[in-house]
């Protein structure tokens, strides 16, 4: 899907697999099959735990795969000072907090269009971040954020899976 091209319409993602890489953007990697099949849509490897500094990226890299994102939810405990909403590129996106510590953030598109991410914490090693996402994005995973973490991890000591 090209940035010029139209969001796919709510509940779907353009077939493909995205990466964002460039400098100053968010890593983030979607798995975007029409069949969301999965537990998780994709990850995000925010580099602090500032979001002020992290959101932004994040919320552009989402807004230019998905269309505009509405809400984003994530675990108040794992953050400095959540906002309750932030200005991205012109449009409002409120920021809700839980305590449930489930690595995962919840993107919201328009009023029922739901996508989950696996959070990565920034302090884990490339090699275990890079695992995790790509656990996180393979098609048909039914392992919950915070096992991917923990297999992944473990991985890195008896490095046996595949790498991205």
């Amino acid at each position: 899907m090209a940035v010029s091209d139209p969001p796919p319409p709510a509940g779907l993602l353009a077939d493909g697999l995205y990466e964002s890489l460039r400098p100053g953007t968010a890593l983030l990697r979607l798995t975007t099959t029409h069949d969301r099949a999965g537990i998780l849509d994709g990850a995000w490897w925010p580099r602090s735990r500032n979001p002020t500094a992290e959101l932004p990226g994040l919320i552009a890299a989402l807004t230019e795969r998905l269309g505009p994102v509405t809400r984003l939810g994530l675990d108040r405990d794992a953050w400095d000072e959540l906002p309750t909403r932030m200005t991205v590129g012109g449009h409002i996106v409120h920021i809700d907090s839980f305590v449930v510590g489930d690595d995962t953030a919840l993107v919201t598109r328009g009023g029922r269009d739901h996508f989950s991410l696996l959070v990565i914490p920034p302090d884990t090693p490339m090699p275990a971040a890079r695992a995790a996402m790509a656990d996180a994005v393979r098609t048909g995973n039914l392992r919950q954020a915070g096992q991917i973490l923990v297999d992944t991890a473990s991985d890195q000591v008896h490095p046996t899976g595949p790498t991205v």
